[in-house]
């Protein structure tokens, strides 16, 4: 690891004077029980992982397959806006959204699920990506009917140059970050995640001893971590793994507010976001135990490993589990959680 830090606020928070995540997962197993489209995930035992790394067991959340969009973020975007279209109360689904235009900024899959969702709904979506994401995943918004703009080199960059056609336009901003002023798209966002953190309850007889939490602005990672508090109390370690390129959340907690950071271009592009979410931040505060970066060589090295294991993903997919085979010491008794976040970029 190229960093570590023990959270000095855990269990007791930041008080950033913003919402804390959802951790009631009711609304949100209501809600996706409606969609034909929606089956859980499996969670896979890897014996060979745990043998590899040193500790008792190693389960594995596999997102790879999440209703045929590649990744757990199927569950985010599309859940926000079909909450929309259930308060606009249309009497077809492919008209309830009609004439809306939903814009976001995306490194990839946010933006298949904002692109899913406004396809199912009758709305247009229109998607800003970095010059540094793939054009396989361009490739794929354009597959879900989305408009795809290029703006930036940056993550960053290609937000704000979302924000400034939402605004011009009229259009509605759906990120998975928030910040002041822009809170509520985003917590519908990460309530969507907790179908996630459900299906995992249910699918393990007891809990595990530490969870592994990859994270970009944090959404996925604050939205299990606050279910876990929730449902499985103080006992689980949970570990937040961030690219050393984009320390937002380690940096944040040291400092004790939001911060933006600076650095190269990750692989691990999906977490490369040098900005944390407010809520998220306030909610990993509370909820983690402690934070780790995760150097290039390191994601590279345990993604060829995960490959040979039969669990082949991206940097950005499986960088929890990356720190795991990166040599993070849990202990041989450690009983432990990730969650294998995305399929290939090649889909």
């Amino acid at each position: 690891m190229r960093d570590s830090l023990i959270n000095p606020y855990h269990g007791t928070g930041l008080g950033l004077g913003c919402e804390m995540p959802i951790s009631d997962s009711r609304a949100a197993m209501a809600l996706i029980a409606r969609c034909p489209a929606y089956a859980p995930t499996p969670l896979r035992d890897v014996p060979a992982l745990a043998a590899l790394t040193g500790v008792a067991q190693v389960l594995i959340k596999d997102e790879r397959d999440r209703m045929g969009l590649g990744g757990f973020k199927a569950l985010g975007a599309a859940y926000a806006i079909a909450q929309e279209a259930v308060e606009a109360g249309a009497d077809t689904p492919a008209q309830a959204l009609q004439g809306r235009v939903y814009v976001c900024a995306s490194a990839g899959n946010h933006g298949l699920s904002v692109a899913a969702g406004a396809r199912i709904f009758g709305a247009r979506a229109v998607i800003y990506l970095a010059q540094s994401v793939p054009e396989a995943f361009a490739e794929r918004l354009r597959a879900k009917g989305a408009e795809v703009v290029r703006a930036g080199e940056t993550y960053e960059q290609s937000m704000a140059a979302a924000q400034a056609e939402a605004q011009s336009q009229g259009w509605t901003l759906l990120s998975d970050s928030t910040w002041p002023g822009y809170i509520t798209p985003a917590m519908r966002v990460m309530e969507g995640y907790l179908v996630l953190a459900h299906e995992m309850l249910a699918q393990l007889e007891t809990a595990p001893t530490h969870v592994l939490l990859q994270a970009g602005v944090g959404g996925l990672a604050a939205a299990v971590a606050a279910f876990i508090r929730a449902n499985w109390g103080a006992a689980p370690q949970i570990i937040v793994v961030e690219p050393d390129a984009a320390p937002a959340l380690i940096e944040s907690i040291r400092a004790g507010h939001v911060v933006t950071t600076s650095g190269p271009v990750s692989m691990m592009g999906r977490l490369d976001c040098k900005t944390p979410s407010m809520v998220a931040l306030a909610g990993l505060a509370r909820d983690a135990d402690r934070f780790v970066t995760l150097s290039e060589s390191e994601a590279e090295a345990g993604v060829a490993q995960l490959a040979k294991l039969g669990l082949a993903t991206t940097p950005s997919g499986g960088a929890g589990l990356c720190a795991l085979i990166a040599g993070l010491d849990l202990g041989a008794d450690a009983r432990v959680l990730a969650i294998l976040s995305e399929t290939r970029e090649d889909g």
